[in-house]
């Protein structure tokens, strides 16, 4: 990383931001003088991450979490995945930021200071989950192409802010309306400023759901630059593509939303099965909507040893994209058994479970924990990898962790 490149790109008030205190004498600086606490290139410290999570690529920043670090109801920021595809501004001033709504299905456009939609409409709070399309893709064979997450592309934090469906109300919208496209201010890592990193969007049913939401906070607090900050478009239960960060434009489109990363195999897999390794052609290709069922065990750490004792408490959560999650089940002979986990309603629609259960080994030796999930209209996650896909997206398998019991 070339972080004298980086820094000097940054506001005193960005730079300020990043050392958790403002530069009292910032205006004192030498031009070409980097503060000593951001000579470090630390993305740890950078993005205020806990330092067991895994940094999978920094050109752009992409960070996943472990399995065990996702323990909580609620996921913090220090355990939230990064998912990036272009470079992560870092101009931004919330006091001069605006939002535009325009494209060929408004009755006409119109622009928002962040103030007036603070002020405007109602404020909402949901836990939504997000997850990243690709969560899983290590496993996938033949590899496919991208960042290779295992398990921890994926978040269930509260956000807070106004709904896409009032503000999309307020403008007014025709009856040709298809879907919404989100338009940022992060640029393409080639620095071509004619050229979006991305750009997708939903269908018009999604971007009226009550949970999607135009949001400006993240567990209480302003959202931080790597999620979002000032303004980011939050679309729970579908692949966290379609909630784009940034956000200072969304158009209302009369068709399918064409921007970047909406062809070709970009979040999209074959619509119907396939061989490992095939071609297909983009006709063929369906565009990635609610994520499948899938669940985690988040405690114990994988490689749990137990001692003189055999019993173990498991818990994690569950998932099932725009469904509810009916019922979690575990497994200590590979899935020739299964048995019942207590399973808690969801806190609000597209927010994660959570399931706990008391496992009892019944003598020494070494087990796997499986977990699986099955969804309201009772599909259950697959013990084994999924239906292979070009860019290894979707990968729902159980999850598993090893436990000796000694």
């Amino acid at each position: 990383m070339d972080r004298r490149k980086f820094t000097g790109t940054l506001s005193l008030t960005a730079m300020g931001s990043m050392l958790g205190a403002p530069i009292v004498f910032g205006k004192k600086i030498p031009e070409t003088y980097i503060p000593l606490a951001l000579q470090d290139p630390d993305p740890f410290k950078m993005f205020k991450k806990d330092s067991e999570m895994t940094v999978l690529n920094d050109r752009p920043w992409n960070i996943e979490a472990k399995a065990h670090l996702l323990n909580d109801a609620v996921t913090p920021n220090k355990y939230m995945f990064i998912r990036n595809n272009g470079k992560i501004p870092t101009n931004i001033d919330a006091n001069t930021w605006s939002l535009t709504i325009d494209g060929e299905a408004v009755n006409r456009s119109k622009t928002y200071t962040l103030q007036e939609l603070k002020s405007k409409f109602k404020t909402h709070t949901y836990q939504l989950t997000l997850e990243c399309g690709g969560n899983g893709r290590a496993e996938f064979n033949p590899p496919a192409k991208g960042n290779q997450w295992t398990v921890g592309a994926v978040s269930c934090a509260e956000w807070t802010g106004i709904r896409l469906l009032d503000v999309l109300e307020d403008v007014g919208i025709t009856s040709g309306a298809v879907y919404i496209g989100y338009h940022a201010v992060d640029t393409h890592l080639s620095g071509d400023p004619n050229k979006e990193p991305i750009s997708r969007g939903v269908p018009m049913a999604k971007a009226l759901q009550d949970e999607t939401l135009l949001a400006f906070k993240m567990n209480g607090d302003a959202i931080p630059l790597a999620h979002g900050f000032p303004l980011r478009l939050v679309c729970g239960g579908w692949p966290a593509s379609a909630s784009g960060k940034w956000v200072n434009r969304i158009s209302v489109r009369n068709k399918v939303h064409d921007g970047s990363k909406m062809g070709g195999t970009s979040y999209r897999v074959p619509c119907e099965t396939v061989a490992p390794g095939s071609k297909v052609d983009d006709e063929n290709m369906c565009i990635i909507e609610s994520m499948p069922v899938k669940s985690l065990i988040t405690h114990p750490k994988s490689g749990a040893m137990l001692t003189n004792k055999k019993s173990l408490n498991i818990n994690g959560h569950a998932w099932a994209g725009e469904l509810e999650v009916s019922k979690v089940e575990y497994s200590i002979d590979f899935g020739s058994t299964w048995r019942s986990c207590t399973l808690s309603k969801p806190t609000n629609r597209l927010a994660w479970q959570h399931f706990k259960a008391q496992v009892i080994f019944p003598k020494k030796g070494y087990y796997e924990v499986w977990a699986r999930a099955t969804d309201s209209r009772r599909k259950s996650q697959p013990m084994v990898l999924p239906g292979w896909n070009p860019k290894g997206y979707l990968n729902n398998a159980c999850h598993r962790i090893a436990v000796k019991v000694v």
